[in-house]
């Protein structure tokens, strides 16, 4: 074959978790992120921005040309930092915005940018309900920005089960990217027997298509990136060298097939510039220079989808007790409820029991939470949820327009200012016991570690909401449950020392 008939897509998951101090909605000062303010200043200073406008050197180190980058990867960025960014750099995201236009004209009318749920929530360990909220609200968010509805949604880590792609396909999402060691078996759409892949040997050289059990008619497209080329750029030398990175993927590709092939990779976005310095330079000369160079035809998913659509079936993993598998934990999606061994490291002797109480205390919390949104919401909205699910528009503009519209379409009949004002509070109090379950917080070391205190805050904020409401406590239970578990740092011993200690001190935190 020739290489015209070899694609390349490279997939950058740009994503922070979310930093602001739920009282005050600004990013307090942040030790570590010096000489910046906070980590998503640095991160956009080495990161963001320069992708943007990323330098391509000749051989002298002299610029011969500079180009946004995500005019041609494939992206997702998350919608809390999108709003970060728009707020803060609106320069920068424009360019992210623009860039999603700029590629509709070259990719036959397939945007590059992807969707993604919205607070980075593990799906699967979500309830049901959340999950479509999630999703919804991702979506809603999309439209807002690029204008388009979302052909592709990213799901945080990747974690998914048949439940979570199913979600994804019911409001319309066309297809997403896995990991090769998420999928178990595959065969030919036309009939055959199925082939164990369980080892993470699928061939990611092309989509698959996974039909649901629930609705056989029913079905999602996936992308499997390449596991070892993938690995090497988040964790190798790849990202600092064009040259070596685009001999990596000549020998991803069949020199004999007959079908075009597609070569693609996932990575954080973060990998170009943040991770591995002036890796943003290295994808630009990557794919202006390097891969005309070797005819590779640069495409995104979406794109590639509609040209080449899926030969073979797929069948998921569906993971220990059906909670589904990610790309970031080799015990499926344990490292962000158990002590499974997942960790990035820490002083010897520690552990990460912690998760499974902090997961247990959220999820008694939520369900305390659903029972005061049903109950009090009921008396002023029509249906609760679909609701919530909107709520959506009224995040992305706080106009009083906005508002109007809002309750001109869910009111369950006219209501008073007060009536208005503790409406609000209520989907306040959803949001918020949605951000509680960012990934962040149970992915390092500590449960006092700033990720997990940042959902510790949002937990807080929302027990604030619902004792307004309801003139009930609710914290003092929610700290039991939290003293369950066991901080590695004998300053705090438990979560309850952690809560008393670094969250409860937010509430008055000047954020300059």
């Amino acid at each position: 074959m020739t290489k015209e008939k070899v694609c390349l897509c490279i997939h950058g998951h740009f994503y922070q978790p979310p930093r602001e101090n739920p009282w005050t909605e600004e990013i307090e000062r942040q030790e570590g992120a010096e000489p910046y303010h906070d980590w998503n200043e640095k991160i956009y200073h080495e990161s963001y921005l320069p992708n943007t406008e990323a330098k391509i050197l000749d051989r002298k180190g002299k610029i011969i040309q500079v180009v946004d980058n995500f005019e041609q990867i494939s992206f997702n960025v998350g919608p809390t930092l999108l709003s970060w960014l728009e707020k803060k750099h609106p320069e920068t995201y424009q360019a992210i915005v623009r860039a999603d236009h700029t590629s509709l004209s070259a990719r036959h009318g397939h945007g590059n940018a992807m969707a993604q749920v919205y607070n980075h929530m593990i799906m699967p360990l979500a309830n049901r309900r959340d999950q479509i909220t999630q999703a919804k609200w991702g979506i809603q968010e999309f439209k807002y920005r690029y204008g388009r509805e979302p052909e592709g949604m990213w799901l945080p880590e990747t974690a998914a089960n048949e439940e979570t792609l199913e979600i994804l396909a019911d409001e319309g999402i066309k297809f997403t990217i896995l990991a090769p060691q998420q999928a178990q078996a595959v065969k030919n759409l036309d009939g055959g027997r199925w082939h164990d892949v369980s080892s993470g040997v699928i061939d990611p050289r092309m989509p698959y298509r996974l039909f649901f059990e629930s609705s056989p008619q029913k079905f999602i497209d996936l992308f499997f990136y390449d596991g070892p080329i993938a690995r090497e750029l988040s964790f190798g030398s790849l990202a600092f060298e064009a040259k070596y990175f685009a001999e990596a993927l000549d020998k991803a590709h069949a020199k004999t097939e007959a079908h075009p092939q597609l070569i693609h990779v996932a990575t954080d976005g973060e990998t170009f510039g943040h991770h591995k310095a002036f890796g943003e330079r290295a994808l630009a000369y990557l794919l202006n220079v390097e891969a005309p160079k070797r005819g590779y035809a640069v495409v995104n998913y979406a794109e590639f989808l509609e040209l080449h659509p899926p030969r073979f079936e797929v069948q998921i993993k569906e993971g220990e007790d059906g909670d589904g598998t990610s790309w970031s934990c080799a015990h499926g999606v344990k490292r962000w409820k158990e002590n499974c061994g997942c960790h990035t490291g820490g002083p010897t002797g520690w552990n990460q029991r912690w998760r499974m109480p902090l997961r247990r205390s959220l999820n008694w919390l939520r369900d305390e939470l659903f029972k005061v949104y049903e109950l009090y919401g009921s008396k002023y909205l029509k249906d609760v949820w679909s609701a919530r699910n909107e709520y959506i528009e009224m995040i992305l503009s706080r106009s009083s327009q906005t508002q109007w519209k809002f309750f001109e379409r869910h009111a369950a009949k006219p209501l008073t200012e007060n009536e208005v004002s503790l409406s609000l509070k209520l989907l306040e109090m959803e949001r918020y016991a949605m951000l509680m379950y960012t990934s962040c917080g149970w992915f390092f070391n500590d449960i006092s570690g700033i990720e997990t205190v940042q959902i510790l805050r949002y937990a807080a904020r929302a027990i604030e909401l619902a004792e307004q409401i309801t003139a009930k406590s609710f914290e003092a239970e929610f700290i039991a449950h939290l003293a369950k578990a066991k901080s590695n740092m004998a300053e705090f011993k438990t979560g309850r020392g952690v809560y008393q200690k670094l969250v409860r001190p937010a509430k008055c935190i000047n954020p300059s």
